[in-house]
């Protein structure tokens, strides 16, 4: 055979074997038709009456502890709880709050701390000066909200009030303690000597009282101080200043404010007004206050942790947050025991 009949055998055979692989398919007679572009998927919605974002998947797990029961911190708790559930973000839904009461034991406070961490909460809120230094020093990474702490900074939470600097911030219950002493010289204008009634273990309490014996010095007041370490301590303590002093004031003392009925079944029958540090103390005998709420101090806290909770901000870049709003609370029926008289100009800030 020659060399061209060869080689046009060849190709020949070429072309069968080809056609056979391709399984006599034809060709398609025109392209097929591109899939239509997908639409685009609707944006998430926000969670129910807040611009904050729905939180996905698990609840958000909130540890709060709180160093014991009374009202003012009672009152907080409930205005943060309020707070979150505003801003859509629901205990049992979007969140779980765990709370967990020291029933004012520091050691109980520490075991709490400790089971947060172990636990691995999202977020704590801790309730009172000894129950956030517990918390503080039981992480350095859980974001950690503070409140009814008159001065964190004072007591070494973060690095300055205006700057946290860690993970650490919250609301201050800094009272006006100015205005709370013009107010006792106010309503007992012959009053000399002031009994200062405080628990000596609590550094927030003798910020105050430091404070207040600074405004007594221009009222030609004399301060003496009459302190206790325990609720076991405070009847025995407010009898031995009987016949001593013409006033207590007793600032936002968590033991004496969960003690303020053993107080005034002492002073009410002595005739000695107490001036408070909040408004619940006065609710419990006390006799009069210009102070702060402590449900809107909760709601003011529950802010930040909507802030945290959505990503926008970290507690070493928010400052220590305070009320601005101070509310005037007399107990009518206390004084009418005591035959103290309400001048009329308090007389009229109450009816407003």
């Amino acid at each position: 055979m020659s060399i061209k009949k060869f080689a046009a055998v060849l190709l020949a055979a070429l072309m069968v074997a080809a056609l056979a692989a391709c399984g006599g398919s034809p060709a398609p007679s025109s392209p097929a038709p591109e899939p239509a572009p997908a639409e685009p998927s609707a944006p998430a919605e926000p969670a129910s009456g807040s611009d904050t974002p729905s939180l996905s998947g698990e609840p958000v797990k909130i540890g709060v502890i709180q160093l014991m029961e009374h009202d003012a911190l009672d009152a907080a708790y409930q205005g943060f709880v309020d707070g979150l559930a505003e801003a859509g973000y629901k205990d049992g839904e979007q969140i779980k709050i765990d709370f967990q009461n020291a029933q004012g034991e520091q050691a109980n406070c520490q075991t709490i701390a400790d089971k947060f961490v172990s636990d691995k909460c999202d977020l704590v809120l801790a309730i009172a000066t000894p129950a956030a230094q517990a918390m503080a020093n039981a992480t350095k990474d859980i974001p950690i909200l503070v409140t009814a702490v008159t001065d964190p900074a004072d007591a070494k939470l973060v690095a300055s009030n205006e700057a946290p600097g860690g993970n650490v911030t919250g609301t201050s219950d800094m009272n006006p303690v100015e205005e709370q002493m013009k107010l006792l010289k106010q309503l007992i204008p012959g009053a000399k000597t002031v009994g200062m009634l405080y628990n000596s273990s609590e550094a927030n309490s003798k910020l105050q009282v430091d404070m207040a014996k600074k405004v007594a010095a221009t009222l030609d007041l004399t301060c003496v101080d009459y302190t206790v370490s325990s609720a076991n301590e405070i009847q025995q303590v407010v009898e031995s200043a009987i016949g001593k002093v013409d006033a207590f004031y007793c600032p936002t003392d968590n033991v004496i404010a969960n003690g303020m009925v053993t107080v005034t079944g002492v002073t009410e029958p002595a005739k000695i007004p107490t001036i408070c540090g909040e408004e619940g103390m006065v609710n419990n005998g006390g006799t009069a206050t210009f102070g702060l709420s402590y449900y809107n101090l909760g709601k003011l806290t529950a802010t930040q942790a909507v802030d945290i909770l959505a990503g926008k901000s970290k507690p070493a870049e928010m400052p220590i947050l305070y009320l601005s709003d101070c509310v005037l609370a007399i107990n009518e029926e206390s004084c009418q025991k005591m035959g103290l008289e309400i001048p009329q100009e308090l007389k009229d800030q109450l009816a407003k």
